[in-house]
């Protein structure tokens, strides 16, 4: 028996197998490219058929289907809303994979549960009741686990973070992603160092070798590594962002944990130790001293490892608590 965990995220598509202990069998990444729309759900489709095919004779036959997407999923339709996939304002996700998984059980929930529910299930989460995953990557959301529960929210939209409000005054361009997600996300990180560099004529570093439209959070980072005085001032600035939030969510949750993951932690990975000095300046006291700041145990691996687990629980009848 094995389980198909699928990650969708904005910018690429993961599959993997997984055994019912929780043991990685195989890995496929698929880079999203221009497409959008229904282009993305054949892609999700196609992929699937491979998977299912080349396991249909093997002792690993896929038993169940876990899919995580970057947004809110609405269990009661099987629709999904998508803010960084064009034309998934309401996709009709488990309508269109069905015809290919058949019988299977298919799950679909947001990345940000699925990041927090891989980090339970296989990661630095294992044991805990109470922990938040900070996703940074082309956005910005937080999967939080209250008393072993993942906290949903009245209209499953809980721990959309990307809209915190971490500036004022309010600006126009937070209204597509939200104040927290224009500045510190992997695209905020990408527009703001494009914006700076056609602000400033007199810059000659690093990030002067692309055109401002074609730099993206990686070079930034490159270039923060060099010592550049731009890219300085920028990821400076994310670490205040990104500190604030981890506070506000300290003060408001008391996690035991809080896990630093997405893609951007990746290269932010080493600066978790000045965002949660950041932290200390806002967080409450007490709770600030009792939670531990982490990277994620799984790495690029948390949603597909969740979205595996959405298929154990579809397949093992588990509650909501883990």
């Amino acid at each position: 028996m094995a389980l198909l965990g699928i990650d969708l995220g904005g910018t690429k598509l993961a599959l993997a197998v997984f055994t019912e202990e929780g043991n990685m069998l195989s890995k496929e990444v698929i880079a999203l490219g221009n497409r959008k729309g229904n282009e993305v759900g054949e892609l999700i489709i196609e992929q699937i058929s491979v998977v299912l095919h080349s396991h249909e004779s093997n002792e690993k036959k896929i038993n169940a289907v876990g899919i995580s997407v970057p947004g809110i999923s609405h269990p009661g339709t099987g629709t999904v809303w998508a803010p960084n996939i064009p034309g998934w304002d309401n996709y009709p996700l488990l309508q269109e994979v069905k015809p290919v998984t058949g019988t299977l059980p298919v799950t679909i929930d947001s990345d940000r549960a699925c990041y927090i529910l891989g980090e339970v299930w296989q990661g630095n989460a294992r044991g805990c009741r109470n922990a938040i995953f900070l996703a940074v990557g082309t956005g910005i959301g937080a999967g939080i686990l209250v008393n072993g529960e993942v906290l949903r929210g009245s209209n499953d939209i809980a721990g959309a973070i990307g809209w915190m409000a971490l500036n004022r005054p309010f600006n126009d361009e937070y209204i597509r992603c939200g104040c927290f997600e224009h500045h510190a996300s992997g695209e905020g990180i990408a527009k703001m160092a494009g914006m700076m560099l056609r602000e400033n004529k007199t810059y000659t570093g690093d990030l002067k070798n692309k055109p401002a439209e074609q730099i993206n959070s990686y070079d930034v980072f490159s270039a923060y590594e060099k010592g550049d005085p731009l890219a300085s001032g920028l990821i400076r600035q994310c670490i205040e962002f990104w500190g604030m939030a981890v506070a506000n969510l300290i003060s408001l949750f008391n996690p035991e944990k809080i896990i630093m993951g997405g893609g951007v932690f990746g290269p932010a990975v080493k600066l978790i130790k000045e965002i949660r000095q950041e932290a200390a300046k806002w967080a409450q006291p007490v709770s600030i001293n009792q939670v531990s700041i982490d990277a994620s145990g799984l790495e690029g691996n948390a949603g597909v490892y969740g979205a595996g687990f959405l298929a154990l629980k579809a397949l093992s009848g588990l509650n909501h608590t883990y």
